[in-house]
């Protein structure tokens, strides 16, 4: 589950998982670098993805972003809650510099945004030094939000 949720995706998460795999709406994923990383308070105000990086944080490039076309969004009427849950995501034979967080981004369109147009939704602690093996981010439920008092 998400440590955070960032300001510019409160209150929209359901809807964008609903869209993830219609029309090219995608969920995107970013490995983010240890080196440089500014502190969850500064993070949580960037409103989209190329703002996320134009601080000190830097993306992690040589793993790569993945992107996610399915998305399984769960009304749980019983325990008054949402859940988004995607597949558990594998870089195969990660190299490159250390990573401490994964973020994950809505883009609404793949064939003709930028990042300028890809909305950063949740950041997760995932402390890893890729060393050529299989890299696997287990990822359930990455976003719960419950209305229980």
């Amino acid at each position: 589950m998400a440590n955070i949720v960032l300001n510019a995706a409160l209150g929209y998460l359901k809807r964008y998982g609903e869209q993830v795999g219609t029309g090219n709406a995608a969920l995107i994923i970013v490995p983010i670098e240890t080196s440089g990383l500014e502190a969850d308070s500064v993070l949580r105000d960037k409103d989209d993805l190329a703002a996320f990086l134009s601080g000190s944080t830097n993306e992690q490039t040589t793993m790569g972003r993945k992107t996610v076309t399915a998305c399984t969004v769960t009304v749980d009427d019983t325990n008054d809650r949402l859940a988004l849950d995607i597949a558990d995501q594998t870089w195969t034979a990660a190299t490159g510099n250390a990573i401490s967080k994964l973020l994950i981004c809505f883009d609404p369109d793949t064939t003709a945004g930028t990042d300028a147009n890809i909305v950063p939704l949740t950041l997760h602690d995932f402390a890893i030094t890729p060393d050529s093996s299989d890299v696997t981010a287990t990822i359930s439920d990455f976003f719960r939000a419950s209305s229980a008092a």
